[in-house]
């Protein structure tokens, strides 16, 4: 599906009509884990081949960036110091997951010669939002600062799924990031408030306003802005408003709709090596 067919198959968005609905609906409009009735199998399965990839891979890990418990990185160093780094950011809705648990995609990517980076960071409710994309931001400092005694020089790319695509939109403008592929993620944040989701987040008026990338300045590198089409609504739209509020604005990157994939298995296509997501990830850089 290209790009001009992808914005003609909107689902129905529930937040046209989010006054309406009652508490749990909202809450449905954003519950992943009920809306793909096997994901308590997949997520197990993601959890047992990232404790394999951490036991076996070469890496350095735990890694301290930051002051607070979790503010640690693993990397996944290639051969070449000089190569392109994949910086992965976990999802989880900002309070739930952890680094640790999505180490199976680094052999998408490696398996083409690439470093990969996974920071880890704090979680709702110990900290708010605005910690976090600050803390984001410490890490890629950190790399900055810190990539070429482990190994890692070449360029970033930065990539995420979920929680992470927001994070990925939020620090885009990192000056050590040459590039983004943001999945399955959430660029606007006023629908959240209104859900179970924030009694974690907590979210203010003044975060909504700053950290909905939906809302912010666009910011003109490439950022490629994937999605599964069986995911729901809100998130579909989201991608699907946020590549095109992009696009008027100038700023380069494609909208990379995954045929059939839901919030979980899309992750597939970046853990296979020949994905559309690691093929994606490399056509990034020049």
């Amino acid at each position: 599906m290209n790009n001009a067919a992808a914005t003609q198959h909107r689902p129905d968005d529930p937040r046209e009509h989010w006054g309406r609905l009652s508490q749990s609906e909202r809450d449905a409009a954003y519950d992943n884990n009920r809306a793909v009735k096997n994901s308590p199998e997949l997520i197990a399965e993601r959890n047992a081949a990232s404790a394999r990839a951490r036991a076996t891979l070469h890496s350095a890990l735990d890694l301290p960036y930051g002051p607070r418990e979790r503010n640690k990185i693993d990397l996944y160093p290639a051969r070449d110091p000089n190569a392109p780094c994949l910086v992965f950011i976990h999802g989880g809705y900002w309070q739930r997951n952890s680094r640790e648990l999505f180490a199976m995609l680094v052999e998408g990517v490696a398996s083409h010669g690439w470093s990969v980076a996974i920071p880890g960071y704090s979680l709702a409710p110990d900290v708010s939002l605005t910690q976090i994309v600050d803390e984001i931001r410490s890490a890629l400092d950190w790399l900055a600062e810190n990539g070429a005694a482990h190994g890692i020089a070449g360029p970033v790319v930065t990539s995420g799924w979920s929680a992470g695509g927001h994070l990925v939109a939020m620090t885009l403008d990192h000056p050590r990031v040459a590039a983004g592929l943001a999945i399955s993620g959430v660029y606007e944040l006023a629908p959240i408030r209104d859900t179970g989701l924030n009694t974690a987040l907590k979210l203010t008026n003044k975060e909504i306003e700053t950290l909905s990338p939906l809302r912010l300045p666009v910011v003109n590198k490439r950022l490629d802005i994937a999605y599964g089409t069986n995911e729901l609504p809100a998130l579909v739209l989201d991608s699907i408003n946020f590549h095109e509020r992009r696009s008027t604005a100038g700023a380069p990157g494609r909208l990379l709709p995954i045929d059939g994939a839901d919030h979980f298995t899309i992750l597939a296509e970046l853990r296979r090596p020949d994905g559309a997501l690691v093929k994606a990830a490399r056509e990034l850089l020049p």
